[in-house]
């Protein structure tokens, strides 16, 4: 059979055809490839499996059609120069035995094609689906394989940003790794370069903070190939295998029999340091480590020892507390659990619950066909969290969600789209752990508290309440702290902005901007790059949409939510320490975050803020509760 690879006709055809029946286009390029079936389809065109018929043996290869979705000149061009670049970067990166070679790259009937090897084999996540999970052997070989590949890579200048277990091929021929899709790959700024933040790519289960923060380095990618050996270790996905409440990695606890040596679960925990400068910083420190400690991988010899393992590092400690050790320095598979371990006193008679959940992310195109940056679109990432249970009465409950404390900058940097000078200064906010409850308050939670309903939107005890009154969330949070013998207050602005980023650095806590599909608002405008959808015109049931990474839902969009804080200009003069700006006076107006139902989508990002006076009421105007540990 012959592919057509006219987008607009795509008819399949006899294999001895050089014209499509259908369209009478050329089913030959370059008189050589000819395209069998489609392999992938996104944003920025088709990939389509292939045979060179040039080659006595017909050899198999991968046809990438650039097709991109932008409309706009400008976007089309960019789009245009970075598959170009793309391409010379496959070229040069193409000479490893590991990895894709580029075959070609040239124009017909104008439109763009990029040739690339064909890899024969299955990827690690299929075979973790279908084998089951790696032993320490396979782990070895892993690094072994991917750490030689790296290394030239990052020769090259080149992060490649996207490794995970579904980008490692196992090639039939000779049993060799394969890394796979550079469509992701970017040049390395250079340690001495004022890094911009740039887009956010890559799968989110892998990435590293500072990737996650649009700064990627060399030891991002080494952060990533350690997250997937963790998950084929353990067939439990990254997200799941850290613990966002306590902040540490949890991976022993899921080892379920599948011992590893201690010496290689040390070199694991480095490879995931969450601090950039605790972690490997390039292969060669990796390849020491694993050489110094004995482990097999066959081209390190004789290496000086050094002590990669400081006392002051998580990676030392993880590895120590909470694992007993057996004979031949083997790890326990049955480490004692995280509920074993010493928790804050504040949290300790709290019964923690953990929900699995999938949180959606609007991101570049990252299939098969290079250059996919300007196109979106949106995808489901796994993630769990630990929230607790308070009983308002017999019959409605409250869930809290423990947000774990970090550094976040708070407001909008100056490239923003519809940024505002009343969220600048942009500044580094330390935040301590808190509980934030899982949705805006809902009406049947308001009136099992407040014993009324003051919103215009009724008919469902689910969806949120509005038409509150600043005053009146003061007076909700004191009765609930009455009800569940806890204190909870409104989140302070900065504990807002934070929990609703979820460690992003775009936009929104899902991307670079909205669709109706994950947020509820004007549809009827777009911001960025995004596209006009629905305006319900009302608020929707809490929970409708997707959560950002916390677990937190509808932050942006149903309701605007009330904060603690009293409005101020700007950020100058802010606390830096999480804690709310407040001044004692009530002709002040306050402060309310994310954006409502009836507002565009410029006015739900993360950073916007929305003033009011304390006594208004709105349809738009509701909140949600928080509590410090």
């Amino acid at each position: 059979m012959s592919q057509c690879l006219n987008p607009d006709c795509l008819a399949i055809n006899d294999k001895k055809l050089t014209l499509c029946q259908q369209c009478n286009s050329s089913l030959i390029l370059k008189g050589r490839y000819r395209a069998l079936k489609i392999l992938g389809k996104g944003g920025f065109g088709r990939t389509f499996l292939a045979i060179d018929e040039l080659d006595n043996s017909e050899k198999l290869c991968v046809i990438k059609q650039f097709l991109p979705q932008v409309k706009s000149k400008k976007g089309l061009d960019k789009a245009l120069e970075l598959f170009k670049r793309e391409a010379v970067r496959l070229d040069e990166l193409g000479k490893h035995n590991q990895i894709p070679a580029l075959l070609a790259f040239f124009d017909q009937e104008e439109r763009h094609y990029l040739i690339q090897e064909f890899i024969d084999g299955n990827d690690l996540g299929k075979e973790l689906e279908n084998q089951g999970i790696f032993t320490q052997q396979q782990i070895e070989e892993l690094l072994e394989d991917m750490l030689s590949v790296l290394k030239f890579v990052h020769q090259n200048n080149v992060i490649h940003r996207d490794i995970k277990p579904e980008n490692i091929i196992r090639r039939k021929q000779d049993n060799k790794l394969v890394l796979v899709d550079f469509g992701a790959a970017k040049e390395n700024q250079g340690a001495d370069s004022k890094q911009k933040t740039g887009t956010i790519i890559g799968s989110a289960a892998y990435i590293s903070p500072e990737q996650a923060a649009g700064k990627p380095k060399f030891a991002s990618d080494l952060y990533s190939l350690g997250a997937t050996c963790l998950h084929l270790l353990t067939n439990i996905e990254p997200t799941d295998l850290f613990d966002l409440t306590e902040g540490e990695w949890i991976w022993r606890e899921y080892l379920e029999d599948n011992e590893i040596s201690y010496e290689l679960s040390r070199v694991l925990d480095k490879l995931v340091e969450g601090a950039t400068k605790r972690r490997f910083q390039v292969v060669d420190e990796v390849l020491e480590a694993l050489g110094s400690k004995g482990i097999g991988v066959s081209h390190v010899k004789e290496v000086k020892r050094q002590n990669y393992f400081p006392q002051s590092s998580r990676a030392s400690k993880t590895a120590i507390y909470g694992v007993k050790t057996r004979s031949r320095n083997r790890v326990s598979a049955n480490p004692s659990p995280a509920s074993q371990r010493k928790k804050p006193a504040s949290i300790q008679n709290l019964k923690l619950e953990v929900v699995k959940y999938e949180f959606a992310t609007i991101t570049p195109n990252d299939s098969v066909v290079v250059g996919r940056h300007s196109a979106l679109k949106t995808e489901t990432c796994k993630s769990r969290a630990k929230y607790a249970v308070f009983n308002l009465n017999k019959d409605v409950t409250i869930d809290l969600i423990g947000v774990p404390g970090g550094q976040v900058n708070i407001g909008s940097p100056e490239t923003e789209l519809e940024r505002s000078l009343n969220e600048y200064p942009q500044h580094s906010v330390k935040i301590k752990p808190f509980f934030l409850s899982r949705y805006p308050i809902t009406q049947q939670q308001w009136i099992a508290v407040m014993k009324n309903n003051p919103s215009r939107f009724q008919g469902d005890p689910n969806l949120p309440v509005e038409r509150v009154s600043w005053f009146d969330c003061l007076e909700f949070c004191d009765r609930v702290s009455a009800l569940i013998g806890r204190q909870v207050r409104l989140p302070s602005e900065a504990e807002w902005e934070y929990a609703c980023r979820g460690k992003s650095v775009t936009p929104f806590h899902c991307g670079v901007t909205l669709n109706t599909s994950v947020a509820n608002y004007n549809g009827e405008f777009a911001y960025g790059l995004g596209e006009e959808g629905e305006n319900r015109n009302q608020t929707t049931v809490v929970g409708s949409f997707p959560p950002n990474i916390f677990g937190l839902y509808d932050l942006h969009g149903n309701v605007a939510e009330w904060c603690q804080d009293t409005w101020h200009d700007n950020y100058q003069g802010a606390p830096v320490d999480g804690s709310s700006w407040f001044e004692d006076n009530d002709s002040q107006p306050r402060i309310l975050r994310g954006g409502s139902w009836l507002h565009f989508p410029g006015s739900c990002r993360s950073a916007h803020r929305l003033k009011a006076k304390p006594q208004d009421l709105s349809d738009a105007f509701g909140l949600r509760i928080a509590s410090s540990l």
